[in-house]
């Protein structure tokens, strides 16, 4: 196991059922935090750039580490986020947690089925997919077992978990990253 990022660099990975609300929350965290931190979104790497379906023997897994693993040794903290089923993924976040030199912070959405299919009806992605493939995908309380892993609860809001996640960035350096002019 070769070791990623520096004492400095912070990890967080916020997993979680779709529909569950990690991505409306890993994207404000990172707005929020600013230049510095990354975001690696399990969907835009694995539906968008490989355009793969989520199965075992996949890429996937192995390219989202690569990214996560690439962004912190170059300074960048970093943001996970995605269903990243433990079957599939939990081998590869154990090996990233364990491997990270500086703070890790594991999440996980609580969200019960009847809840996530409420949420996802108020999404975009509705339009794509439905409650069959909700259904599907659905993995009650799907934990890695972590040490410090954590739950966030249906009952909290955005704004609360917002806060709960980004308290993980408060006082973390800012990387030492190349800066440039414009957006």
């Amino acid at each position: 196991m070769t070791p990623s990022g520096t004492e400095r660099t912070r990890l967080i990975v916020l997993r979680g059922n779709s529909g569950s609300g990690k991505t409306t929350v890993a994207r404000a965290v990172r707005t929020g935090y600013g230049r510095g931190c990354a975001l690696v979104e399990q969907d835009y790497l694995r539906r968008v750039l490989l355009r793969e379906r989520d199965v075992d023997g996949g890429i996937a897994p192995g390219l989202i580490a690569q990214t996560v693993r690439y962004a912190l040794d170059h300074g960048y903290h970093v943001v996970l986020e995605g269903i990243l089923a433990r079957a599939r993924y939990g081998a590869v976040l154990t090996e990233l947690c364990a491997a990270h030199r500086g703070r890790t912070a594991v999440f996980y959405f609580d969200v019960p089925w009847e809840e996530t299919l409420r949420r996802h009806a108020t999404r975009p992605q509705s339009a794509e997919f439905g409650e069959a493939e909700m259904r599907e995908w659905f993995l009650p309380r799907d934990l890695l077992g972590l040490p410090g892993e954590r739950l966030i609860p249906q009952t909290a809001s955005v704004a609360e978990a917002v806060a709960l996640v980004s308290r993980e960035l408060a006082g973390a350096p800012q990387p030492a990253v190349a800066k440039r002019s414009g957006p």
